[in-house]
């Protein structure tokens, strides 16, 4: 169910939307005139972390990061923001935060391996409400923006919509981190880019998907659209899988946390829980 704050503006919600809307389709522009190119890439880390070659950031990441970061303190200076290719905090501590990962799956992007979306979440004390994720494809095989944020639920480049799933398919998609899992419940896919997964649940074209260990940038407008969805969000907390209430609870800084998540049609999300916690 959609976390809608109830004590604000209803006005003010319409324009958080529209902007992160905005803002997630301006990544999708850059991404796609990027296409092509020959980008100019490094790897996080240093010494041995960067020769693993593991995490990479094109020029495209932080230019596009930056713009975000512009405008949404143009239209809403003191907020926080929450990215992950620059670290500023203008508004730490302030009620609401913007999670921003201007391309989640820069892996693939810089490999031309065409799956990869541009993230913005929003959120109010820590609660994801809303969520704009442009991705490189969708349920219509065009690319798009899937958002949320108001009563009208989840939409896609603003039309609402809702999947029903085929009956005649007895084994649905789960987007699972272990490959070599094996189960017989699901057939597994991985795409690569958290957000993607986190869209495709909410759209209906991945039953269940887990993430081992997320970033808030990674996650808080796709928990939002899973919300808007119906979807089960769980979150591990001590060994145990729990109804995700936001990212706040238990910290004081959000930029720290990286819990495992489950998000899934409530059947289908607790199995994968089960399932989790059984490996272990």
């Amino acid at each position: 169910m959609m976390r809608i704050p109830a004590d604000l503006d209803p006005t003010l919600l319409l324009e958080i939307e529209a902007l992160a809307v905005e803002l997630a389709a301006l990544g999708g522009k850059e991404i796609i005139s990027a296409l092509g190119t020959i980008l100019s890439v490094k790897y996080k880390g240093e010494g041995a972390a960067a020769a693993l070659l593991k995490d990479p950031v094109s020029q495209v990441d932080g230019a596009v990061e930056a713009q975000i970061r512009l405008r949404v303190t143009e239209r809403f200076p003191g907020h926080d923001i929450i990215g992950e290719e620059m670290e500023e905090r203008p508004g730490r501590g302030h009620d609401f935060t913007w999670a921003i990962d201007p391309i989640d799956g820069t892996t693939n992007f810089v490999n031309g391996f065409p799956l990869f979306a541009s993230s913005v979440g929003v959120l109010y004390r820590g609660v994801p409400f809303v969520g704009a994720l442009w991705c490189s494809t969708s349920h219509l095989l065009t690319p798009g923006v899937y958002h949320c944020g108001t009563a009208q639920g989840l939409r896609f480049e603003g039309t609402a919509f809702s999947r029903q799933a085929n009956p005649a398919v007895r084994r649905r998609l789960a987007g699972e981190p272990d490959l070599r899992d094996g189960t017989s419940m699901w057939d597994v896919r991985k795409t690569g880019s958290a957000a993607i997964e986190c869209a495709f649940v909410a759209a209906g074209l991945l039953q269940v998907a887990r993430f081992a260990t997320p970033n808030i940038w990674d996650v808080a407008g796709g928990v939002a659209l899973a919300w808007a969805s119906g979807a089960t969000v769980l979150e591990q907390h001590n060994e145990n899988w729990r109804p995700f209430a936001g990212f706040g609870e238990d910290l004081d800084d959000l930029g720290l946390w990286r819990r495992p998540l489950i998000l899934g049609s409530e059947d289908a999300a607790k199995a994968m829980g089960q399932r989790a916690a059984h490996k272990k």
